[in-house]
């Protein structure tokens, strides 16, 4: 490739299909740190519930 396609291809804006392509994968990696994000959110839920059933039996005296 000559030096002025080189330059040429540098500043010429992407095309459709390419721009396409991007948005894709920044939207797969949106939804995969979304589905990482729940999963943790859903072990916290399960932790605080947890939680607090051992915390209300040992208010009760039925714990340690």
């Amino acid at each position: 490739m000559s030096m002025w396609k080189t330059l040429k291809s540098l500043y010429q804006p992407p095309s459709a299909e390419v721009l396409a392509a991007q948005e894709y994968d920044q939207a797969r990696r949106a939804l995969l740190e979304a589905h990482s994000a729940r999963e943790y959110a859903e072990a916290m839920v399960m932790y605080h519930q947890n939680r607090i059933e051992r915390l209300k039996a040992t208010l009760a005296g039925e714990g340690a």
